[in-house]
């Protein structure tokens, strides 16, 4: 598990029944979000000069909280992420692009797992209510409807 793949569903963390082991409830609150740092501590917490984070929150690779003055804020995510953006830089030899790009996909990635999670629990609602479905039998007939006509 890493920033990019947070919830653990690179290819390791596959199972055959296609759930993750530590699976938590989708509405549970990730405690690790709730605290915020100044970008003096998230760039000590990341390893990386101050500068280095202004540059990655310009290029879009960060998307720090915005203070009520404009200051950013860092998540622990966030923290975690410029981490994962400077291994990737520093110990795999991808650039900047590469890693928004693969930033990108990721995000893409979460959102098509929470989109299929909500069909799901669409399809389930939807197999719960079909006792509650009435039967129409099939027919080939054609009902013809015409308005009345206005008397004047």
């Amino acid at each position: 598990m890493n920033a990019l793949d947070p919830e653990g569903f690179g290819a390791d963390a596959s199972r055959s029944d296609g759930e993750r082991p530590d699976a938590v409830e989708p509405d549970a609150v990730d405690r690790t979000d709730l605290q915020t740092f100044m970008i003096s501590a998230a760039a000590q917490l990341a390893g990386m000069h101050a500068q280095t984070l202004r540059t990655y929150d310009r290029l879009g690779l960060v998307s720090p909280q915005r203070a009520s003055g404009g200051g950013r804020r860092y998540s622990s995510r966030d923290v975690d992420l410029l981490r994962e953006v400077q291994r990737l830089s520093q110990h795999e030899g991808v650039n900047l692009a590469g890693i928004k790009r693969i930033i990108d996909l990721t995000n893409q990635v979460d959102a098509l797992r929470s989109r299929v999670r909500e069909l799901e629990a669409e399809v389930a609602a939807s197999k719960r209510r079909s006792g509650e479905m009435v039967r129409v039998p099939r027919t080939n007939a054609i009902v013809v409807w015409e308005p009345r006509r206005r008397q004047r």
